[in-house]
């Protein structure tokens, strides 16, 4: 199990532009040009999860929209693995020309 970080230590620890602390967890909304490039980064995120054994809770959105929450549970909180995850993440979204929503940021 990975050490529990506070959301003081996280954000210290990790610079993760476009990813928000919440709570016990960080998230963010993305904005693909379509509802179909949507679900196609949707599946990326799958995958890049289940490689990660950690998986985060996605919600797909018309007409292109997926928010991105991450919090590791067994440790009750943020970790490093949240982390390493949103960077992935960061890295396919670019590659896609994935960018970041803040119109739902509230």
């Amino acid at each position: 199990m990975a050490d529990r970080l506070s959301s003081a230590e996280f954000t210290e620890r990790h610079d993760l532009p476009g990813w928000r602390v919440v709570d016990d967890g960080i998230e963010t909304w993305w904005l693909a040009g379509s509802f179909t490039e949507a679900g196609t980064f949707a599946a990326e995120i799958a995958a890049l999860a289940d490689a990660a054994d950690h998986h985060p809770d996605l919600a797909l959105r018309y007409p292109g929209r997926v928010h991105v929450r991450l919090t590791s549970h067994d440790a009750g909180g943020l970790t490093d693995r949240d982390a390493a995850l949103a960077g992935q993440i960061s890295e396919a979204a670019s590659r896609r020309g994935v960018t970041v929503d803040r119109e739902d940021e509230t």
